[in-house]
């Protein structure tokens, strides 16, 4: 299909919480591809979504909410004629398209309807896993009517895992005490910038549930580091942040230590995290997580970091034989 990489590259598989699903270290975030930050040609984004999976990145994160709709289309055209079991795709329930717009619906009717709309721009009859979508205002509809529609097609079969995603681990961290949940998707929560999430991964890896860990770079400025524009949070990095992440650069600069490829290694250390959620909107991009995601980080570099108070200190480092 296309060009392949060093084999080296490739993405080791990982299997996902109590769910029995196997992914990929590193999944393909499809938001971007669908033009989340810039108009994507759909070519080049059908090409991209393509050499993901032809580098082992068989993992796709996307739902309805992405673009109204257009980043689980382009998924299923993208993956179409490929065997069904070569391939895992994640999707999200709590958004009803309704003349483009995206409506929150946690109700049994709405998350129904938006499930078989998304089976049907994804060409497929079944999801990996499914997940309820950012309920943070929510909850008790949540828990109480989305959840046992995701439990009942489990059952079934039509999905493999329940999960939900968020940007936020407190409500995360109450779904796991109350519901039989297999994974969780984190989104920017737990960084090399930021591990307030320590205490909630600690209770996941307990219960076997899964974690998907979204936005690793925080929005961007892990990858870019602090130039001018630097996004943290979907908006411009405030001083403290940027003061953080200049200390991290300096320690990176000492080692020869790449600051994306620190981000990477470091989010994906923690035991209870089984795959990073990563977008990319080109070939080349996605060979650069690939490179960043193996590249040899050297153990002083996360030691000093730690002395430096730049890291918890209870957090799993990489290569350290408690974090894993």
């Amino acid at each position: 299909m296309g060009h392949q990489l060093d084999p080296n590259l490739r993405p080791v598989p990982a299997v996902l919480g109590k769910s029995g699903i196997v992914v990929p270290r590193m999944g393909f975030g499809s938001a971007p591809v669908a033009g989340l930050y810039q108009p994507i040609d759909e070519a080049d984004a059908l090409a991209t979504i393509r050499f993901a999976f032809e580098q082992g990145i068989t993992l796709f994160d996307t739902a309805p909410l992405y673009s109204a709709g257009w980043s689980e289309t382009l998924v299923g055209r993208a993956l179409a004629g490929i065997p069904r079991d070569q391939y895992v795709i994640s999707t999200k329930v709590g958004r009803v398209l309704q003349q483009g717009a995206a409506v929150l619906d946690f109700s049994r009717e709405g998350v129904l309807r938006s499930f078989e709309s998304s089976l049907a721009r994804l060409q497929t009859d079944r999801v990996d896993i499914l997940h309820i979508h950012d309920p943070d205002n929510h909850m008790e509809q949540a828990l109480e009517e989305a959840f046992p529609v995701l439990d009942d097609l489990r059952r079934q079969g039509v999905i493999r895992a329940v999960g939900a995603g968020m940007n936020q681990w407190q409500a995360l961290a109450r779904f796991a005490m109350e519901a039989d949940f297999d994974c969780f998707l984190l989104a920017g929560r737990y960084t090399l910038l930021e591990q307030g999430a320590l205490e909630f991964l600690e209770l996941c890896r307990r219960k076997q549930i899964g974690i998907m860990l979204g936005g690793v770079f925080n929005s961007g400025i892990l990858a870019t580091g602090v130039v001018e524009g630097a996004k943290y949070n979907y908006r411009d990095a405030p001083p403290e942040i940027r003061e953080r992440t200049l200390a991290l650069q300096r320690f990176c600069a000492t080692h020869g230590v790449a600051l994306n490829a620190a981000a990477l290694q470091f989010a994906l250390a923690h035991p209870a995290v089984t795959t990073l959620v990563v977008g990319a909107v080109s070939p080349a991009e996605i060979t650069a997580n690939l490179t960043a995601l193996a590249a040899p980080i050297p153990a002083a570099f996360w030691e000093d970091l730690q002395r430096a108070h730049l890291v918890d200190l209870a957090a799993p480092l990489p290569g350290d034989p408690a974090a894993r």
